[in-house]
């Protein structure tokens, strides 16, 4: 998909209500899960075991970790929107997050997101994104969302 520009923070309130942006899809290795493992120490064998998961999990193969997935929002994001006129982005927290769907070894997500509320903060802008992560084939999303975040210029 084509990255969404907007052009300064002043763009963003007359946005807000308006799902802005879809992601491209990245896939969701076992080398990128297991990385995940290492960094964060969380081996669990439905992560990790290849031999185990598929005799013994519901979904014949390893999935991802929710918390790999939530991971994921930045860089789907920088990918699909683009604010100009800022010169830093963080992440403020949660509202509302939700795994609503397993992600197994080898499968492609994307978000969906939808700009929900624009609040004026000292030198800058605090957003709240409705995020909808959709895994490729599936129907029912596997992660929503209420994702704030803050833009300085």
């Amino acid at each position: 998909m084509a990255k969404v520009v907007i052009a300064g923070i002043a763009q963003l309130k007359p946005l807000v209500g308006t799902e802005l942006a879809v992601s491209d899809r990245i896939a969701v290795s076992q080398e990128r899960i297991d990385a995940f493992a290492r960094a964060t120490e969380d081996h669990q064998w439905i992560h990790v075991d290849r031999e185990r998961a598929a005799a013994e999990s519901p979904y014949g193969t390893t999935v991802a970790h929710g918390f790999l997935s939530l991971s994921l929002l930045p860089y789907l994001l920088g990918q699909a929107i683009e604010i100009q006129g800022t010169r830093l982005g963080i992440n403020y927290g949660l509202n509302r997050l939700r795994f609503t769907g397993p992600v197994p070894a080898g499968s492609r997500v994307r978000a969906r997101f939808r700009l929900a509320a624009v609040e004026d903060i000292a030198k800058g802008v605090q957003t709240t994104w409705n995020v909808t992560v959709e895994r490729e084939g599936e129907a029912k999303p596997v992660l929503v969302a209420e994702w704030i975040t803050r833009r300085h210029e």
